[in-house]
């Protein structure tokens, strides 16, 4: 038996096409739900990130602007057009590409944004806000992996669910995510002894370290839910997850492939969050 696969494309499509009847709904009460990105400096991959957001806005009718500052901008100027979009009605959702250059300051910008248009999830009251369970707009890739593994039919409530990396940004986030689903949530790094024995001990196990391939079968306890968050280039050009795809997949129960799993999510989720701040800002219940 291999494992069966969790397209995340597919699932994204699905998310994607609800959301686009909820934006045509919106616009008949007179709300457009509108997302600003600024983008400072020439990153490659910014650039293309960048890019995906604008084609995404425009395929579900949400309203979109995309600030693209040069490199050299300060951090006063980029501070000051945050501070102009956080007070403009037309602009629900709010982000900041990162990385930022090295003469800005990350954390004085996320800072800078309101936190009820904090799309990201970065803002330290939209963690506060995580943390103890208060609504707030989630982190979209931890979000996106959640709705991975409910769509794929596996009840979280009451699973051991192990999490291989604790960054800010997925790790510690997707973790208090399980929790809040009711899962038994158990998080490893690279300071954990036993942690094949503790991954192997997973209902659900979600890996984001950033290192391809270094989860192989003996981490995986059978007919588990797997999901990959990494994403890294071989030396050959291709892509691979931080999970070996092809030596999990006679354990494993469910596998989110590389690419083509958690990546498509992260921007739906990103949709998905403008369109929950347009509603939270005009009153319009969930």
């Amino acid at each position: 038996m291999s494992a069966l696969r969790i397209e995340g494309k597919k699932i994204a499509e699905q998310i994607r096409a609800e959301l686009t009847v909820e934006v045509a709904s919106l616009k008949e009460q007179n709300i457009v739900p509108g997302l600003a990105v600024v983008l400072v400096g020439e990153d490659p991959a910014s650039k293309v990130y960048v890019g995906s957001k604008e084609k995404a806005c425009q395929s579900m009718g949400i309203y979109s602007e995309v600030h693209r500052l040069a490199d050299n901008t300060s951090e006063e100027e980029l501070l000051a057009l945050i501070d102009k979009l956080n007070g403009q009605a037309s602009i629900n959702g709010l982000l900041v590409q990162l990385p930022l250059p090295s003469h800005i300051n990350e954390k004085a910008v996320i800072n800078a944004i309101a936190p009820e248009k904090d799309v990201d999830g970065f803002h330290p009251v939209s963690v506060g806000n995580l943390v103890i369970g208060d609504d707030s707009l989630l982190p979209c890739t931890p979000a996106g992996v959640i709705e991975l593994i409910k769509r794929s039919g596996t009840d979280i409530a009451g699973k051991h669910a192990v999490v291989i990396g604790r960054s800010n940004i997925v790790g510690k986030p997707v973790a208090m995510l399980l929790l809040r689903e009711n899962a038994t949530v158990t998080m490893c790094h690279s300071r954990t002894a036993n942690m094949e024995e503790l991954a192997r001990s997973a209902d659900i196990l979600v890996v984001a370290i950033g290192k391809a391939k270094a989860i192989d079968s003996r981490y995986i306890k059978p007919g588990a839910v797997v999901i990959d968050v990494g994403i890294n280039r071989l030396a050959n050009g291709k892509l691979a997850g931080d999970v070996d795809y092809d030596d999990c997949a006679a354990t494993a129960g469910y596998m989110t492939p590389v690419p083509g799993g958690v990546g498509p999510m992260t921007i739906t989720m990103l949709m998905s969050n403008t369109v929950k701040a347009a509603k939270k800002a005009n009153g319009v219940k969930e």
